[in-house]
């Protein structure tokens, strides 16, 4: 069977065999895959947001090169983990 690779898929494949990719070591590579896991995507939302909010936010995100969805739900995760700011809110 003959696997379709995409484009960055070949050149992340090429590089591997150029050998342009280095070792880490084994804390940093824990880090990175327990920070995968933390951001694993496993519910969905829908939600009504105001239409200008949104653009602003889909502007912001295409600022950082990211899907919006994906800038959304960094903010969430940020939001759930008290990593992010939200004294502006009320407590009342």
């Amino acid at each position: 069977m003959r696997i379709k690779l995409t484009n960055n898929e070949k050149s992340i494949e090429k590089n591997l065999i150029e050998g342009k990719y280095i070792d880490i070591d084994k804390n940093e590579f824990l880090n990175i895959a327990n920070a995968i896991v933390a951001r694993k995507k496993d519910s969905v939302l829908n939600i009504r947001v105001n239409g200008e909010d949104l653009k602003l936010i889909k502007e912001k995100a295409q600022k950082f090169g990211i899907k919006y969805q994906t800038f959304i739900a960094e903010l969430l995760h940020r939001v759930a983990h008290n990593n992010i700011n939200i004294s502006t809110f009320n407590k009342g």
